[in-house]
């Protein structure tokens, strides 16, 4: 579009602008939750990928990754499309052309966050010195003698995302839907900045977590979003998100993007199978089920469906037709290696065994009302697990689907990716109170959200001790599959660790200081940059 044409009638051409802005996010939207999520512990893969997202499951990071360059040039294009606006489009002129600049400062903001949380080292490392991502702002006059600087640091990268997100707080006046940038959404977001930037629990940052606390009570006092009650919320996934009084900032998708088997190729894809759709070759950890199951056994047949922790709502395991059923448990199948077993159970009066190939066991009672009994394996090693009916495998793994990125408006993979919700600014607020010592309203904002899914579930007190295992555990339980765990447990100074079936290296584990825990900036963008564009260090 003809700059001049825009500058002269901005009323006619800003709609068409912001929805090229908006498009982008879609783009950017897929790898960025393979980035964030497959990094983690939420899920495991049923086998080894020729697929590029594999080395984000793996940490065999590369810079030759084209789902690294889809994140990095949409991430980019966006924040492009919205600076041309930014620059071409005077304020003042009125409410509604204020606002839709101020969608554009809080996209661009957000992008540099993002962009710089996958690129850059956690902030509580050294950011004054340690690179982040180029600022870039929009299109240079002289494009054919373009020279651009090299990565500004983590701090400053930081600082562009905060003035972005404060400007566009400043502008954003108009109630629009979740789908589109408001002064909540830049709220939200900078309370998670700021959290970001609040150090460790053992070395924590207090101007910054206060500061957290500050945008967190502007979102949560504003009135506008509310939690949904607990059996809404276990259908979250299902709702669009104009229609969801949690959904801050989600990025639209709609059915008509997609053809027939395309919807494979959603994000939810590769989590389930789901009438037809779906390659369904990821599935809930093992570790992931162990913490839904923590304060009682979530129980998934049809004939005795109870959800103890309404966030077991989003898994779904694929049962066999015929009913049998079997005793499963995780065992050591190795040095390093864990693996599940599915011993089909027989039950005689008040004992029951059960048999894995010429082997066996009798079952020792945890708790039989949950169907929680223990084993004394041939190993002789001692082990837990439950009675269930029979699981169909995927190579040696149980499907565990998982339906959280699926089944929006009930149409298969259909899913808005959650920028931000309220239920993520209750978590910042409370571990922002955490780092500030004041852990009475640090407990009342945990149990909000704890208690939610899992009722009477709430903790009696919170300390310098316990915070932050239980916060970063209700973080894990309430955030899986929105692409936060991997950089939540980084930023925090923690180490990953995915001992759990699958075929990742098990007892790898991965500390934040790391070199794997940033991603290289991909090749084809160091490659085509004016200027140098430095890369993350290899080893």
């Amino acid at each position: 579009m003809d700059s001049q044409t825009i500058v002269g009638d901005p009323d006619a051409s800003l709609e068409a602008l912001l929805n090229g802005m908006y498009a982008q996010l879609k783009t950017w939207s897929d790898p960025m939750h393979r980035m964030g999520e497959y990094a983690g512990d939420n899920m495991m893969i049923r086998g080894s990928s020729t697929d590029a997202f594999y080395e984000f499951l793996s940490y065999a990071r590369t810079p030759n990754n084209y789902r690294l360059t889809q994140m990095w040039d949409s991430g980019y294009k966006a924040i492009a499309q919205a600076s041309n606006i930014i620059d071409m489009i005077d304020e003042g002129q009125s409410a509604e052309i204020d606002n839709k600049i101020g969608e554009s400062y809080y996209v661009r903001g957000m992008m540099y966050f993002y962009l710089t949380r996958a690129f850059g080292r956690p902030y509580y490392q050294n950011p004054e010195t340690n690179l982040g991502v180029p600022i870039v702002n929009g299109t240079p006059d002289d494009v054919l003698n373009m020279n651009f600087d090299d990565r500004a640091t983590v701090k400053e990268s930081y600082e562009q995302a905060i003035n972005d997100l404060k400007k566009a707080e400043a502008l954003l006046a108009l109630d629009k839907t979740s789908i589109y940038a408001s002064k909540e959404a830049a709220q939200a977001m900078l309370s998670r900045i700021y959290l970001y930037m609040s150090g460790t629990y053992t070395a924590p940052n207090t101007e910054y977590a206060q500061l957290a606390v500050d945008y967190s009570n502007k979102v949560i006092n504003s009135g506008k979003f509310s939690l949904l009650p607990r059996a809404q919320f276990m259908k979250y996934n299902t709702f669009i998100p104009e229609n969801n009084a949690e959904t801050i900032f989600a990025i639209k998708r709609v059915a008509s993007e997609f053809s027939g088997f395309d919807h494979y190729y959603g994000v939810g894809g590769m989590y389930a199978n789901l009438g037809g759709m779906g390659w369904g070759e990821m599935y809930a950890s093992a570790k992931y089920i162990d913490l839904l199951n923590e304060t009682g056994r979530n129980d998934w047949r049809s004939d005795s469906y109870n959800m103890i922790d309404a966030r077991a709502a989003f898994i779904a395991p694929t049962y066999s037709d015929d009913g049998s059923e079997v005793f499963r448990f995780v065992k050591q199948d190795g040095p390093n290696t864990l693996n599940y077993v599915q011993a089909k159970i027989t039950r005689s009066g008040g004992t029951i065994t059960a048999k894995e190939g010429d082997d066996t066991y009798t079952l020792m009672a945890i708790d039989a009302n949950q169907e929680t009994y223990s084993i004394l394996y041939k190993d002789g090693k001692t082990y837990s697990g439950v009675i269930d009916d029979y699981i169909t495998l995927n190579r040696v793994y149980p499907q565990f689907y998982i339906t959280k990125a699926s089944l929006e408006g009930e149409e298969s993979h259909l899913h808005s990716p959650v920028i931000s919700r309220l239920g993520e600014v209750y978590l910042n607020r409370a571990e922002a109170y955490a780092k500030l010592g004041n852990y009475g309203d640090a407990l009342i904002d945990l149990n909000t959200i704890r208690e939610r899914s899992i009722v009477d579930g709430g903790y009696t007190t919170l300390d310098a001790d316990n915070a932050g295992t239980r916060i970063d555990k209700e973080r894990q339980l309430e955030l899986a599959y929105q692409a936060e765990r991997s950089y939540d447990v980084f930023r925090n100074g923690k180490e990953l660790t995915r001992h759990y079936p699958g075929p990742h290296n098990q007892f790898d584990d991965i500390s934040a200081t790391d070199y794997r825990v940033v991603y290289y900036i991909p090749q084809d963008a160091i490659n085509s940059y004016p200027g140098t564009l430095t890369q993350n260090p290899t080893q």
